[in-house]
């Protein structure tokens, strides 16, 4: 299990529909254009200002080829018939539980890809990196991603009254969590994973 070496094999996931992959130079318009997108960054901590922050950002991936015990590893959701960055993905694993949260293009949501996308994520956590517990926060007011983690299977464990400051007001806080003897969630077997390497 982890940490990792830096030298280990590439972390992609491929689904029925996406790659999961590393985020390239060439992804810096498209990640700007969503991730600071009002709509898109509204429950976002991560606002890019400017296209050369998406830029730095990509940039302090590109050594990551694998994930490595507590620090945030980002991948770049694509769609596998065109190649086209349609969101992204990131994790934190520690003490063998992983924090995770996940971004789609405006034009990308409403299509099942966030829950594609989770599915394999969640398969290659509980399975390969023998990951006991997944969660992620979310801000209530978000009533997408609060339906998409009760899709996930997941259950609500928390709810904490303007705990968290995002973008100049105080926010609650939704905490969701599922457990690896939980999985498979609905839809079985991690469903949408192609493959894996």
């Amino acid at each position: 299990m982890l940490p990792l070496p830096r030298d280990a094999e590439p972390m992609e996931l491929v689904t029925a529909r996406l790659r999961l992959d590393a985020l390239r130079p060439d992804d810096a318009e498209a990640l700007f254009g969503y991730r600071a997108d009002p709509a898109v960054c509204r429950y976002q901590n991560w606002r890019p200002s400017m296209l050369a922050e998406a830029r730095r950002f990509i940039d302090s991936q590109a050594a990551l080829a694998a994930p490595v015990a507590g620090e945030w590893f980002q991948r770049a959701i694509r769609r596998r018939d065109d190649g086209a960055l349609v969101g992204d993905l990131g994790f934190c694993i520690a003490d063998a539980q992983a924090e995770f949260g996940i971004t789609l293009a405006p034009a990308a949501q409403g299509v099942g890809y966030a829950r594609e996308t989770l599915h394999a994520l969640f398969g290659w956590l509980f399975g390969e990196m023998g990951v006991h517990r997944v969660h992620a926060s979310v801000d209530p007011r978000n009533a997408p991603s609060m339906a998409l983690m009760r899709a996930m299977g997941m259950r609500q464990e928390a709810h904490f009254r303007e705990s968290l400051q995002f973008h100049g007001e105080w926010v609650d806080d939704a905490v969701f969590g599922l457990l690896a003897r939980e999985w498979p969630g609905p839809g079985g077997d991690s469903a949408g994973i192609v493959a894996s390497r």
